[in-house]
């Protein structure tokens, strides 16, 4: 396991950018003062990962809080997404300038196709590799992947993806896009890492170990996808809760552990999205 002692921890992606192995997720977090209020709490509490996309219609509250925060551009690592109806080389472009203009910043840390449109991801993996080489990206690669989109890509262009983020968590444990990735040196990130609580976080063995280890279960699944080398990014825009996932570091959990959360997967996915028919959001 790669050693991670705070939320400056980070790994080295493919091309040598550093990702902080912990960030602040902005899905349904509304423009305006909540998005506003979460991005400036997780980074006053140490946050310097925050991930956000087009189609979450925040970019610009996530820009002004990055600005009111005070913190140096470059100690962020700022990670944005490419809608589906925006997919296609040109149209790529046109989104990307959108985005960045939005966030208010003059580049984007990470650049991800949202999902893989048939027929279109690899023209916009072509205008991804633009972005990348004039530097307005400093890493380029998708979400919602699956091992033979990823070996698409990787067949046709130059440039490798550096992450996949996809769904992941102990009722979705995506083994085989787990392998695929670590064997490849793309790094794998989780969104919904907590399959939006409920049902999961009241499972007997996370609650057993919560109590072994004096923290939450939400905190057990955090830890258990850092112990995987995994990055994970939960949403909230509680203060407490932003405050709560970040308290990771003061506890491992063994081999066995690990193990044993991992064998809860059900194959479950949270969202009724399949990332092999990708039919939504195309206009």
């Amino acid at each position: 396991m790669i050693r991670k002692v705070d939320l400056t921890s980070s790994t080295v992606l493919n091309n040598g950018v550093k990702m902080p192995w912990v960030g602040l997720g902005v899905w349904e977090s509304k423009e305006g003062g909540e998005v506003e209020n979460a991005v400036r709490t997780a980074i006053e509490y140490g946050y310097r990962h925050i991930d956000t996309a087009a189609i979450y219609g925040n970019e610009a509250g996530v820009g002004q809080a990055i600005k009111d925060s005070g913190i140096a551009r470059e100690e962020l690592f700022i990670t944005t997404k490419l809608w589906n109806s925006r997919q296609g080389y040109e149209s790529t472009l046109q989104a990307f300038e959108e985005s960045r203009k939005k966030l208010g910043v003059d580049y984007v840390d990470l650049y991800l196709i949202h999902w893989a449109v048939a027929g279109k991801y690899l023209e916009t993996w072509r205008a991804f590799e633009k972005l990348y080489k004039e530097g307005y990206v400093r890493a380029i690669g998708v979400s919602n992947f699956q091992p033979h989109h990823l070996q698409d890509v990787m067949d046709h262009f130059e440039v490798l993806p550096a992450v996949n983020q996809v769904e992941f968590h102990p009722f979705l444990t995506q083994r085989e896009v787990y392998s695929f990735c670590r064997e490849h040196g793309i790094q794998l990130e989780a969104w919904s890492p907590l399959m939006r609580g409920g049902e999961l976080l009241s499972h007997p063995l996370l609650q057993q170990l919560a109590k072994k280890y004096e923290k939450t279960p939400a905190q057990i699944v955090l830890r258990w996808d850092l112990e995987q080398d995994v990055v994970t990014i939960p949403k909230s825009v509680h203060e407490a809760r932003i405050h709560e996932n970040a308290q990771l570091f003061d506890f491992q959990l063994s081999t066995e552990e690990v193990e044993q959360i991992t064998a809860l997967n059900q194959n479950r996915r949270s969202f009724p999205y399949d990332p092999d028919h990708v039919t939504f959001g195309l206009s």
